[in-house]
């Protein structure tokens, strides 16, 4: 699904991608472990406690934000214990990917890509964990058009369905598609990330 820009400006992921999204996935899973991403253990963890208790806490939301972006995660703590809870509670609730990022964008230390960590705990077969490498990723393979540095509900909206797609073809989840895209940047950018 490259485009020809694509295909011209960065011949990294054409030789590495090809048509086998697969094994594009799998390579990249294998890399990501030396990046310095969000450790698929911890969100499983959270995940579990999430789905047992019906919402987080504010604690509980500290660390998930702490293991997205250490250095932001304290505005976590300006955030009333009691919201924290009924936003969790309401997230699960919810069905539709723009509402449940948008719920989670509400409470203080919360953009987009944290939001996603919360979501991806709670459903790794329908939730990724997206951020500026995620989006870059999918703009090399020709997914989404252009770079972004910030994101909303919108800009998950638009992510989450390409790797989603790829993931159906796959067979892996979700959350491992979004691994693999955020390995696949950290491995072919030239340069710093911003």
């Amino acid at each position: 699904m490259e485009s020809d820009t694509d295909a011209s400006t960065d011949t990294t992921a054409d030789a590495d991608t090809g048509t086998d999204l697969e094994s594009f996935v799998a390579t990249n899973l294998e890399r990501y472990a030396d990046t310095q991403g969000v450790l698929p253990e911890r969100l499983e963890e959270f995940g579990a406690t999430y789905r047992e208790q019906g919402y987080l806490t504010r604690k509980q939301l500290y660390d998930i934000a702490y293991e997205s972006s250490t250095r932001s995660a304290y505005h976590v703590e300006r955030n009333p214990p009691e919201r924290c809870r009924t936003v969790t509670a309401n997230v699960l609730a919810v069905d539709d990917d723009f509402s449940k990022i948008q719920l989670l964008t509400g409470l203080t230390g919360f953009k987009a890509p944290t939001a996603s960590c919360v979501l991806t705990a709670s459903d790794p077969d329908r939730h990724a964990v997206v951020d500026t490498r995620v989006w870059a990723s999918l703009e090399r393979l020709g997914y989404l058009e252009g770079r972004k540095e910030s994101f909303d509900a919108a800009d998950y909206v638009a992510m989450i369905e390409p790797i989603r797609a790829i993931a159906a073809e796959t067979g892996y989840s979700v959350a491992d598609v979004g691994y693999a895209l955020f390995a696949y940047d950290a491995e072919v950018r030239e340069g710093t990330l911003h």
